[in-house]
């Protein structure tokens, strides 16, 4: 017996493959919807031309050579990197609020593992046919048949795959010379590593492992338990209505209808098992909430099928809380917002989201940091006159070259020395240091405690910066 128990026992389970049917109904031409524009956007945004001074006529390019990221009118620099963290952070949280009020609505319809798989799953339909041709052809032998239309389907998805990763790759260049260099063997070595990779990835994920992806590789589905509360919506089959008290059974003569069914303590459920065929991650919905569930809604779409042939009403599986189906007499499902968690997710994204548009709409076009030279603090010069010194750094985070002219205010005009720099230009995306001294007579240096800097774009004199700056003489404390 041990060692029966030893043989059942094991680290792994060997995968049952999944052969979904195709469903109608509002989820899916909603994760459709999503899919097209999902793609639509991915696809074609590399082949979007925007006309640029110093750069490829592309909308959006990861420009890593030149340090910046161009997207539409908008050029992103490495100084620019709260930015990053502000759209971490707004994921995150949108991603914690979408979850405590629909669950994970974000794996049903939006994550790219599900988007990619659908696809997958559409080609695999268009080629072997509906479920039952590809439950049959998955158990017959290996045949001229067989191999064509298994061979076929894996050949488009490699050419999918690798489309993908040729597209993520085109973000990084210009995508017009890239396809060309990169059939003619000229591209970057990098290229055709990063394709090769993104080509076997994907294929991998989302045309072999598909579910298993969410269920053993992304941690989303482990933790999503503590955003879950008892009025948070999820797909959920309502087990009272469905079981009745003698569970559910077939729609067979004389219990086909809904005073038939009753009269014999039937559920509504007909026990068809469409609402597992459907599901891409091959769950039984009717055991209850279940970690494995992406929330994609197909199960509904396929169960309200069921409920029109038979004109029963529809809702048996639903988006629905489990507060609500505890209840003694359950309610029309509805979003539960009024929570002090989603409240607080709700304050937190709006607010971030609102400073990182007001970052954005108001940022210079160049920035300036302006340092005293410490040591010495000062210098008294043969003539007895007070010298300070300092470090003007200047960064340009427009998209062509800008020149700068630096002057000051407080002090007399010949006090400012900056040697050759009076103007300086700047590439996009670069710094340009500028040493400068400032020497005063010493009853000058006397009265004088602060004085200003001023940075002008000479094409641009509207958007002069001025920083007050500290002049330092014997006789004053640091």
């Amino acid at each position: 017996m041990e060692k029966g128990l030893e043989e059942q026992v094991g680290l792994y389970q060997k995968r049952i493959p999944i052969f979904t049917r195709s469903v109608k109904g509002r989820f899916r031409r909603f994760k459709t919807s999503v899919l097209l524009l999902a793609f639509a956007i991915y696809f074609l945004l590399p082949w979007m031309p925007w006309a640029r001074m110093d750069a490829p006529a592309q909308a959006v390019l990861f420009d890593l050579p030149g340090r910046r990221f161009l997207i539409f009118g908008l050029t992103v620099y490495p100084q620019d990197v709260i930015w990053l963290a502000l759209l971490l952070f707004i994921a995150a949280i949108l991603l914690f609020f979408v979850t405590g009020l629909v669950g994970r609505a974000f794996c049903g319809y939006f994550c790219f593992q599900t988007l990619w798989t659908d696809f997958y799953i559409w080609i695999e339909q268009k080629i072997q046919g509906e479920r039952p041709a590809r439950v049959r052809l998955y158990r017959q032998p290996w045949d001229r048949e067989k191999v064509l239309k298994v061979g076929g389907t894996h050949l488009l998805w490699l050419l999918a795959s690798f489309w993908t990763g040729l597209t993520f790759v085109a973000y990084f260049t210009y995508t017009p010379q890239l396809v060309v260099d990169f059939v003619t063997g000229h591209a970057a070595p990098a290229a055709y590593i990063t394709v090769g990779i993104l080509t076997l990835s994907t294929y991998a994920a989302a045309g072999l492992m598909r579910e298993q992806i969410c269920t053993y590789v992304c941690p989303y589905g482990r933790f999503q338990s503590v955003m879950y509360e008892p009025d948070t919506l999820a797909v959920h089959y309502d087990a009272r209505r469905g079981e009745g008290t003698h569970g559910r059974a077939a729609a067979r003569a004389g219990q086909r209808t809904l005073a038939e069914r009753q009269e014999k303590g039937l559920g509504d459920c007909v026990d068809c098992g469409l609402c597992v065929q459907v599901c891409p991650v091959g769950i039984d919905i009717r055991d209850g909430l279940q970690y494995k569930c992406i929330s994609c809604g197909l199960c509904i779409d396929a169960c309200n099928t069921i409920m029109d042939s038979f004109n029963y009403p529809r809702g048996l599986i639903r988006y629905d809380s489990e507060k609500n189906l505890a209840s003694e007499a359950p309610t029309a499902p509805k979003l539960q917002w009024k929570r002090l968690k989603t409240i607080g997710y709700g304050v937190a994204l709006v607010l971030m989201t609102g400073y990182l548009v007001y970052s954005i709409s108001t940022r210079g076009s160049f920035d300036r940091a302006i340092n005293q030279v410490r040591q010495p603090l000062y210098v008294v010069l043969s003539n007895g006159d007070i010298r300070n010194r300092y470090q003007i750094r200047i960064t340009n985070k427009a998209g062509q070259d800008v020149t700068y002219r630096i002057s000051a205010r407080g002090i007399p005009e010949g006090a400012l020395d900056l040697g050759n720099f009076r103007e300086i230009t700047v590439k996009p995306g670069h710094s340009g240091l500028v040493q400068a001294s400032v020497r005063l007579s010493p009853e000058l240096a006397a009265q004088t405690q602060r004085f200003e800097i001023i940075i002008t774009p000479t094409d641009q004199p509207a958007e002069a910066r001025t920083e007050a700056v500290r002049f330092d003489s014997p006789g004053r404390r640091p």
